[in-house]
């Protein structure tokens, strides 16, 4: 919303939005929801969530579909009471095109804008309308921003040094896109990408050169949590941008493969269907990388409550039964009727169950069995999976938990997180997922806290 006034909302502690300006109330309707009514707008809506059950305010880039058109805000959340108040700046639509650029900007410029540090409005001419800081963690970048800020009309270039550059400014628009420049009294190499807007002049995204790498603690800023590293970049930043155009390849893909746009040669459905199998794998992979930078964040918190252990355990096995049925593995369920209660987020209990049957299918023989256990002892409450197939080692055991194991194994389209996940929500859950003793097959057990007798 550069150059524009902030929009503000709230959201009452059912995440509910109550109060909003115009623009964030129109997108509200415009994406199903109603005033005042559930939270209707995915990505902000898992932001307050987050910071509802943290407690800590947080702000991040985040982008959203309007009336079929791709927008990006840059959106502050705040604990308020039971519920938050949310700021949300640089409202903007992306995806739009000049004749010059040749391209559509579509995904690449969704995911141009989701890794800036900074972004600035340019005329024509490449002078600075307006600049936002979008990343405070450097000094050098944020005395740029300010400069701009104070001077505007000046020449984006000429508060920079851009490595080989001797012709004299202006130059051509495409002789300064993806150029490479230092700040004054910084030694962090930045790269300008400039984005044209018609006849609007450009955007320009000051884009890091290199990630940074991870924080031993966390950093924070005025009572706000700042995430950085790369983990936090690829899992809060680039997960989002990438679910809907890697969606729509494996769509596009199955619409071949099933010859719904017309006859085609079955090499060709061949070659559709390994193109939908590597995007569902790749969605694997953003979704992991997603829950990875949940799980790591700071204040991460679950949201517990009564739940019943056989149950969730039937809604997983029945999620997955037409993948044992491929590989003709047998799952042994509860009984119906079977409760066991416990605490933990439902949600993520089904989240857990679902990674430790598909690896049980995954890795079990074909032709056996997998069996699902559950269980209430005095203090807590248990669901196993156990199957059929070689069983871990010791010292196997004693690392399949870690970040990104895969136990030597390659090519079977996991991403060695699925168990490092599995294990944070349960003991952030106040249980814990451990695997059993050495012998045949594989057995995890899942343990969750129980209801206090009433």
């Amino acid at each position: 919303m550069s150059g524009h006034p902030p929009v503000h909302g709230r959201c009452d502690g059912s995440d509910c939005l109550v109060e909003a300006d115009d623009p964030l109330a129109g997108l509200q309707i415009r994406c199903g929801g109603k005033m005042p009514g559930m939270l209707a707008i995915p990505a902000l809506l898992a932001l307050v969530r987050k910071v509802r059950h943290a407690g800590i305010a947080q702000e991040c880039r985040l982008t959203a579909f309007d009336e079929g058109k791709l927008i990006a805000f840059f959106a502050s959340v705040i604990p308020d009471g039971s519920g938050t108040r949310i700021e949300l700046r640089q409202w903007r639509m992306i995806g739009e095109t000049h004749p010059e650029a040749g391209l559509d900007a579509g995904a690449g410029d969704i995911l141009l804008h989701q890794l800036a540090a900074a972004h600035a409005l340019l005329d024509p001419e490449q002078h600075v309308l307006t600049a936002d800081l979008l990343d405070r963690g450097d000094a050098g970048l944020a005395g740029l921003v300010a400069r701009w800020q104070g001077a505007p009309g000046e020449a984006w270039t000429n508060a920079v040094e851009i490595a080989g550059l001797t012709h004299q400014q202006p130059l051509h628009w495409r002789l300064m896109d993806d150029t490479v420049f230092t700040v004054e009294g910084g030694e962090t190499l930045w790269r300008a990408r400039l984005l044209p807007r018609g006849d609007h002049g450009f955007d320009l995204l000051i884009i890091p050169e290199s990630l940074p790498e991870p924080a031993e603690e966390p950093v924070v800023d005025a009572g706000k949590v700042v995430e950085n590293g790369w983990s936090r970049a690829i899992g809060r930043d680039l997960a989002p941008a990438l679910r809907q155009p890697i969606t729509r390849i494996i769509a596009n893909a199955e619409t071949i493969r099933t010859r719904l746009a017309g006859p085609l040669a079955e090499d060709y459905t061949g070659y559709a269907a390994d193109i939908a199998d590597a995007g569902r794998h790749l969605l694997d992979l953003v979704e992991d990388l997603a829950d990875l930078d949940a799980v790591e964040s700071p204040g991460f918190a679950p949201a517990p409550d009564r739940i019943d252990l056989g149950d969730c355990a039937r809604r997983a096995a029945g999620i997955l039964g037409v993948r044992a049925q491929e590989r003709s593995i047998r799952l042994i369920t509860p009984p119906e009727g079977m409760v066991v209660p416990a605490i933990g987020e439902f949600r993520r209990v089904l989240q857990i169950l679902l990674n430790l049957i598909t690896n049980a299918i995954r890795y079990g023989p074909a032709n056996s069995t997998v069996t699902i256990t559950v269980l209430r002892e005095e203090n807590a409450a248990w669901v196993s999976v156990a199957d059929e197939g070689d069983g871990l080692s010791a010292e196997q055991a004693a690392r399949v938990f870690d970040k990104f194991e895969r136990l030597g194994r390659s090519g079977d389209g996991g991403s060695g997180l699925g168990l490092y996940i599995s294990r944070r929500l349960a003991r952030a859950m106040g249980g814990d997922l451990v695997v059993a003793g050495p012998g045949p097959g594989a057995c995890f057990i899942l343990s969750l806290p129980v209801p206090p007798v009433s």
